[in-house]
């Protein structure tokens, strides 16, 4: 898995939850994708250990972790 410094130095230390298995899941399956006018990517998937749905910002390259968070404004 990449990940970006900003997801490294920024968003990992804030949200230790994020870890490897959760954003692989995630990347993986997606249960939903959009591309946004910059071109990353989101990803939503769903996480049952925290019960809340988390969207992933991959860069254009469909690989790079950009940054991760719990959406609490996500609906299916």
């Amino acid at each position: 898995m990449k990940f970006t410094n900003h997801f490294i130095n920024d968003v990992k230390p804030k949200r230790p939850y994020l870890d490897d298995e959760l954003l692989s899941d995630i990347i993986e399956n997606p249960i939903k994708k959009e591309i946004q006018d910059d071109n990353k990517i989101k990803l939503w998937g769903y996480s049952s250990k925290h019960n809340k749905y988390v969207r992933v910002i991959l860069l254009e390259d469909g690989e790079t972790i950009h940054t991760a968070f719990f959406d609490r404004n996500f609906k299916i």
